[in-house]
């Protein structure tokens, strides 16, 4: 009665019929400020890791940025700023897109092989029992040798003079070939000890996508009639799309950055005809002393590496309902 005597309004209360007041504000706030101050140790504990990164990816990958805009020659008196001249250079460069070219054949043959073997090996060997465990380890052992290692040996069984390849084919009369110095057959040969070496690594990603596939899947075409051609296509390859994406993602990048292979085996020749980008960037930046060419020729890689990957997550596109 006063309230309305008065014309004031009454205190409003929340609908939880709790009292409004200052005190709520700074209730609410005290939690948020001691859960700040719990998460504050962390970045102790993540300090050492962030310089490190810092310190030897993020700083280098902007250096080299900065660098692509400059006339920049290891020991040189001066380093003139050309803008995209690196870059309008380098799209005038023939020898970039015979590299470009390479890099490009090299990557759709190797991921292509590597994802069907890789996924053929994965249904046979997928059953956990002993033989198909062994068989599974000796696929999956070149993938935890280096790249330099392999390449050696490689490049000596390969030798038409004094390799164990080029004895076989003399013991049983026929002609000695010399696999790596074959401008035809350069680069097959490497793509094929690519291929050799990291089809464990595709199987086993595969075998890992492939036991998360839920069994009633396979009963439900089972009582449906399906055969085993239908099964796999029906419900093999959708249900690990998403092992698809991701290993066809991790083939292509390592394809496109392939550099220890080509130069411990041909180094690049016979006449360039095995001459990749990252090849290119070594010779330009760590031979030639060219930092800023090298370091545009670096960028575009990048950008053809992100661009290939976001057409592949759109063409391996994942949606539960799928």
């Amino acid at each position: 009665m006063t309230d309305q005597i008065t014309g004031s309004a009454p205190p409003r209360t929340p609908r939880d019929g709790a009292p409004a007041s200052g005190r709520t504000s700074g209730l609410e706030a005290r939690p948020t400020r001691r859960r700040m101050r719990r998460f504050q140790p962390a970045w102790l504990f993540m300090a050492p890791s962030l310089l490190i990164l810092g310190a030897f990816v993020v700083f280098p990958i902007l250096r080299s940025l900065y660098y692509s805009f400059f006339d920049w020659t290891v020991g040189a008196v001066s380093q003139p700023f050309v803008g995209f001249g690196n870059y309008v250079q380098l799209f005038h460069d023939q020898q970039f897109w015979n590299a470009l070219r390479i890099t490009l054949e090299y990557t759709i043959v190797s991921v292509v092989l590597l994802v069907v073997l890789g996924f053929v090996a994965a249904l046979l060997l997928q059953r956990d029992t002993l033989a198909n465990r062994i068989v599974r380890s000796v696929f999956f052992f070149p993938t935890i040798v280096s790249l330099v290692t392999i390449g050696l040996v490689w490049k000596f069984l390969l030798d038409p003079d004094i390799g164990l390849v080029g004895g076989i084919t003399t013991m049983l009369g026929l002609p000695s070939v010399a696999w790596l110095q074959s401008t035809s057959l350069a680069l097959p040969t490497i793509i094929f000890v690519s291929v050799w070496k990291s089809i464990g690594f595709a199987m086993i990603l595969f075998v890992a996508g492939l036991k998360g596939v839920p069994a009633e899947r396979y009963e439900a075409a089972e009582l449906d009639g399906a055969n085993r051609w239908q099964t796999v296509w029906r419900i093999t390859l959708p249900s690990i799309r998403p092992t698809m994406l991701f290993t066809s993602m991790i083939l292509t990048i390592q394809s496109f950055q392939v550099f220890d292979l080509v130069y411990v085996m041909t180094g690049g020749g016979p006449v360039f005809h095995t001459d990749t980008l990252v090849n290119l960037l070594y010779r330009d930046g760590f031979v030639n002393y060219q930092t800023g060419y090298a370091s545009a020729i670096s960028w575009v890689l990048f950008v053809i590496i992100m661009l290939i990957s976001l057409l592949q997550l759109r063409l391996f596109r994942y949606d539960d309902v799928d």
